[in-house]
């Protein structure tokens, strides 16, 4: 049983004038609607900057000024969680003072903020 038997076929659907349509219909113009075609995807991309990246940016640069301005003595608090006071700042690490005669150094980038203040470093923002 063939599905033109049914009735279904496209010819049964009034489909049989389409190929004599298709070649009256006038030719697509293609210089002014091929930008027309490209603002909607502009748009996206420039919410998406505005949204997502310029945020980022602002964060990641915040972050850097507050890791270029960490010095000795200052109390900071750390990724881990672990409290102390910076007694010496290197290039890539930091030596934090957590008791009387106890010295760890850890990763520069470790350090999340001053002790009794917000972090400048949030979650999924360490760089």
């Amino acid at each position: 049983m063939s599905i033109h038997t049914l009735g279904f076929g496209l010819w049964d659907l009034g489909f049989n004038h389409v190929p004599a349509l298709l070649a009256m219909a006038s030719p697509a113009q293609s210089g002014a609607n091929a930008w027309v075609q490209f603002i909607p995807i502009l748009i996206v991309i420039a919410i998406f900057y505005f949204v997502v990246v310029m945020p980022m940016k602002k964060r990641q640069q915040k972050v850097q000024a507050f890791l270029k301005e960490l010095k000795a003595g200052d109390k900071v608090i750390t990724s881990g969680g672990i409290y102390g006071s910076l007694v010496k700042v290197n290039e890539q690490s930091v030596q934090l003072q957590v008791a009387n005669n106890v010295r760890i150094e850890v990763s520069k980038a470790a350090i999340i903020g001053y002790q009794g203040q917000e972090p400048v470093v949030t979650e999924g923002n360490q760089s």
